[in-house]
């Protein structure tokens, strides 16, 4: 089933969606807080967004800036200001398509299967993770942290991505050894704290202190974030 991220205050429009999608098996997110749309992005991983312009906070524009500052995910702009000029807005901001509101709903769900189609049956997208923050592009091995891109090894990328991954878990040392040998590393113990600590180092540099925690005896983990 795929998943859409949809960045939408009406939640008239919104359950429309939901509903007309559920029968298409697509399976519609909205947006829980409009100050932390990046962050929901993350955590939702979608193959698609549908984006409206005008928005609480910060308008659509601004929003799908930072989306694509973290994924080449589609994205759909939905809005009232149907004009040419914001048309020209939204595809040079990023966006792949443009519906004027109000659409129909069989028009966009048309529209989105087309451009899933387009973008994912010869494609595969590596995930965004996200912890406080701090964007890990898993294709490219780059962490996002507000102004600083935090360019990774092969390594770094291969442990923050398992450790990202399983948020308020402890991860054995030996399971981080596993995972490296699975990717191609020759690593052993001695290596592997090597590669901790000049993680951690890089980290604390562009002010991500205490990112990773150790379980002495155990581990390494991330902190399991409140809502």
């Amino acid at each position: 089933m795929y998943r859409i991220f949809m960045v939408e205050d009406d939640k008239g429009i919104l359950d429309e969606v939901k509903a007309k999608g559920a029968k298409w098996e697509l399976k519609i997110y909205g947006v829980k807080n409009f100050r932390k749309i990046p962050e929901e992005f993350a955590e939702t991983e979608p193959h698609l967004v549908l984006m409206d312009i005008g928005l609480p906070v910060f308008d659509g524009y601004y929003w799908c800036r930072e989306i694509r500052k973290l994924s080449n995910v589609p994205i759909i702009f939905l809005s009232s200001a149907s004009d040419n000029m914001n048309m020209i807005m939204a595809m040079n901001m990023g966006g792949d398509d443009f519906v004027a509101k109000p659409f129909d709903m069989d028009v966009l769900i048309a529209k989105i299967q087309a451009l899933l189609r387009r973008s994912y049956d010869f494609a595969q997208v590596m995930p965004v993770l996200e912890h406080k923050g701090a964007f890990l592009k898993v294709e490219n091995s780059t962490l996002n942290y507000q102004d600083s891109v935090i360019e990774l090894t092969k390594n770094e990328n291969r442990i923050l991505s398992l450790l990202m991954e399983n948020k308020g878990r402890i991860v054995s040392r030996e399971r981080l050894m596993d995972a490296l040998w699975e990717s191609d590393c020759y690593i052993d113990d001695n290596t592997l704290t090597v590669n901790i600590g000049r993680l951690r180092k890089k980290l604390e540099e562009n002010g991500l202190k205490d990112f990773i925690l150790t379980k002495f005896g155990a581990g390494y983990y991330m902190e399991e974030e409140r809502k």
